[in-house]
């Protein structure tokens, strides 16, 4: 065989394994009609004079809690810091035209999936960098701190760890509000083993895939390209130490911290634990789900009512390289 043969079978084999590993979940929507209402409440706010803040409240009612005096407001538009925040949001979002299609897509997706879905009205707002509630979804309102999603190199986020920041950009937006639609329709589960608590992982970040399946895995999870590449080259190994140390079906919470919590990297307790990605654990309940819709004939909806024990046998996962 010759080196331009070997070349195109090599090239061939990888695509092969590409597309198994990262079968993505498509669905006709262009006959779905959606709404997306999108406020700019943090223009509105940071923009207006003091004198001004009662026809804000007129006009953003759910913003204005009756608890909270004028003084607070009035001294949130004056803040010096917070006006500096403004700015940069301003700035990054001067149109919002690009999300807005986004969101569009995504509630045409999950109204394909759930039908009585009803568009949220989106409030775009800021939350001083509060990335832990960067998305809050109320029913019939969907709130955006836009100030979480300028960009991992800004100077605001300078005292915040890499493997947090790397997930404040305009493109990781979208993967957090579909977070939020997704975590809702996750039944929860009394089974703590390990690989339960995996696969309860996995089918959030499936429906992430039926959400949205134009965009790539890196803005779903939360990892950069070379973590995904990481964890796709040493499933193996990884999968043979959760084997070998018997813990896929153990109950002890502490591999929660180890492998599943939100963390720099994952610890197996190896020189090597600095270079592999945080929350490795639900990188795998991801491809057991994706494995299972793969092999069995099921919908959405019964995917997630399947138990998670059952799940893993019938999915016959294996790592692959």
């Amino acid at each position: 065989m010759n080196v331009y043969r070997i070349v195109l079978l090599f090239i061939s084999v990888v695509l092969v394994v590409s597309c198994v590993k990262k079968e993505k979940v498509v669905a006709d929507v262009s006959a779905i009609d959606v709404t997306v209402a999108v406020k700019r409440f943090e223009q509105d706010f940071y923009s207006a004079k003091p004198s001004e803040l009662p026809e804000l409240k007129e006009k953003h009612p759910h913003l204005f809690p009756p608890s909270v005096p004028d003084s607070i407001w009035v001294s949130k538009i004056q803040d010096p810091d917070e006006q500096e925040l403004f700015r940069e949001v301003n700035t990054r979002y001067v149109d919002f035209r690009k999300q807005s299609q986004q969101l569009s897509d995504l509630f045409k997706h999950i109204k394909y999936y759930y039908p009585t879905f009803k568009e949220p009205t989106v409030y775009t707002v800021m939350s001083n960098i509060d990335y832990q509630n960067s998305v809050i979804y109320a029913d019939s309102l969907l709130f955006i701190s836009l100030d979480v999603f300028l960009g991992k190199d800004k100077k605001v986020y300078q005292d915040f760890p890499d493997y947090i920041k790397q997930n404040f950009t305009k493109d990781h937006l979208i993967g957090a509000v579909a977070k939020r639609f997704a975590e809702r329709e996750v039944p929860r589960t009394n089974d703590r083993t390990f690989i339960s608590r995996m696969i309860q992982r996995g089918k959030l970040y499936y429906l992430l895939d039926a959400f949205l399946p134009k965009v790539k895995d890196t803005y779903k999870i939360g990892y950069t390209q070379e973590q995904l590449d990481w964890a796709d080259f040493n499933d193996v190994e990884m999968w043979k130490y959760f084997v070998e140390k018997q813990l896929l079906f153990s109950n002890d919470q502490e591999l929660n911290r180890r492998f599943l919590d939100n963390a720099p990297f994952s610890k197996f307790y190896a020189a090597q634990d600095n270079e592999t990605p945080g929350r490795i654990g639900e990188w795998f309940g991801w491809q057991i789900v994706r494995s299972y819709m793969k092999k069995n004939d099921r919908t959405l909806q019964e995917m997630l009512q399947t138990k998670n024990e059952e799940l893993f046998r019938q999915s016959k996962y294996k790592p692959t390289k």
